[in-house]
């Protein structure tokens, strides 16, 4: 049994954006429009049409190598529009049926299952700042803090680390849940297996490494590990409403990730969209600066992470604090 730590911790945090932000605001910011998600997601599918067919055509590295990641990129963002329907941000109303082939539309790309993905992200929001309890905190983040073991998430070796995670999680679900999981996650892969080899057997191994191979197994894991750089890496535990990282919002961010960079906004806010993100980050503004909130960006937290070796999900300004000044490091070796 769960615990619901986040909404013991948050009672206060609630009263505040209740009144940082209005009710008409409100009521604007949860507005959905399947017709805008349909368009994004039929865009999604438009990249990773055209990046396949140049990934296929075109053997230059100058051309197919930046092909790569933008199909790596467009693969890791089907788990965003998953995340959508998880939330249930896709129609007005919920339309079970229709969010139930969607939510399997959009995990097959990724590979993963659309029932485990619910439930453990689910469970994430409802537990948020547990170190037990917390799915994604207590399974997924790295138990080592060390470079090395780090970079291993922007490898192939992110799938079996998430795979032993979610496997690690799912034991602990009912029955029929875990069958379903099961069969979904075979179908997933059975999918990518069958991609690989169809483009091996019609064009060749060379096409087929750089279609399916490079973009899902080298370029998926860097987009996925930076997105969760940008979740709750850096955040100050005594402090429900600093659970989250603040970034920046940046046009080429907000394109790339679609909108899963205001991580903290969507925690706020779980049934806004993520096209209304940008717009609810800007109007909470004066919030995070009553609040004297850290701003983030991607460039430094990479620095902070890999360079500056900070640990996941704690203060890393307090961390910077407690080192000694360089002058006295020089004078006092």
């Amino acid at each position: 049994m769960k615990s619901h730590y986040f909404s013991q911790h948050a009672v206060a945090l609630r009263a505040e954006l209740g009144e940082a932000i209005s009710r008409d605001q409100m009521r604007e910011f949860h507005r959905k429009s399947a017709l805008r998600h349909m368009a994004v997601a039929a865009r999604q599918f438009a990249i990773l049409a055209l990046a396949t067919w140049g990934l296929i055509h075109f053997e230059n590295p100058l051309i197919w190598v930046p092909l790569a990641f933008v199909q790596g990129l467009t693969v890791f963002n089907f788990t965003i529009l998953l995340h959508e329907v998880v939330h249930h941000t896709v129609f007005e109303r919920r339309r079970p049926v229709a969010e139930r082939i969607l939510g399997l539309l959009y995990a097959i790309p990724s590979g993963i299952s659309a029932s485990q993905f619910t439930r453990w992200h689910l469970d994430h929001h409802a537990e948020l700042g547990s170190d037990e309890d917390d799915p994604k905190r207590h399974h997924l983040s790295p138990k080592v803090n060390k470079r090395w073991y780090k970079l291993l998430y922007c490898t192939p070796a992110l799938f079996p680390i998430y795979f032993r995670a979610a496997r690690r999680e799912s034991v602990t679900y009912p029955a029929d849940l875990q069958q379903t999981i099961g069969w979904e996650r075979k179908v997933s892969i059975a999918a990518h297996l069958t991609a690989i080899g169809v483009l091996w057997y019609v064009f060749g191994f060379y096409a087929a490494l750089r279609t399916s191979i490079i973009p899902v197994f080298f370029i998926f894991p860097m987009a996925f590990t930076l997105n969760r750089l940008g979740q709750h890496y850096d955040i100050d535990p005594d402090d429900p409403a600093k659970w989250g990282t603040l970034m920046k919002g940046h046009w080429f961010w907000d394109f790339a990730f679609l909108n899963s960079n205001y991580h903290l906004e969507h925690h706020y806010f779980p049934g806004v969209p993520f096209y209304r993100l940008p717009a609810l980050q800007r109007a909470l503004i004066p919030f995070y600066e009553r609040k004297h909130m850290r701003w983030q960006s991607y460039g430094r937290l990479v620095y902070g992470w890999l360079v500056e070796n900070h640990a996941p999900h704690t203060d890393w300004s307090r961390a910077d604090a407690a080192k000694p000044p360089r002058e006295s490091l020089i004078h006092n070796p």
